[in-house]
């Protein structure tokens, strides 16, 4: 028994870098990337809007801001509920 465990623990150290993620792959980075722009988006309003209650921001940068802020969380939602609808609809697959 001691044999076939140590052989099982081999064998998964061999293959745990096959599955470890890979930052430079095409969809990771693409993924990666639209979440960047997504806290930067984020990032950029909350600045605007400290600036607008400091006095100095203009009113129309802030609405345009929080404009695209609200967009970019709708959208975000939107996608969240997509992958989870998704991801009950593999659940309910029978094997």
């Amino acid at each position: 028994m001691d044999v076939l465990s140590s052989i099982a623990a081999q064998q998964y150290s061999a293959t745990k870098p096959a599955t470890a993620p890979n930052p430079d792959a095409g969809a990771n980075s693409a993924f990666a990337e639209l979440a960047k722009d997504f806290t930067q988006t984020l990032q950029q309003s909350e600045q605007l809007s400290q600036a607008a209650m400091a006095g100095g921001a203009d009113p129309h940068a802030l609405v345009q801001a929080l404009a695209q802020t609200e967009l970019a969380v709708e959208t975000a939602v939107t996608v969240r509920d997509k992958v989870v609808e998704a991801y009950q609809e593999i659940l309910r697959m029978p094997v």
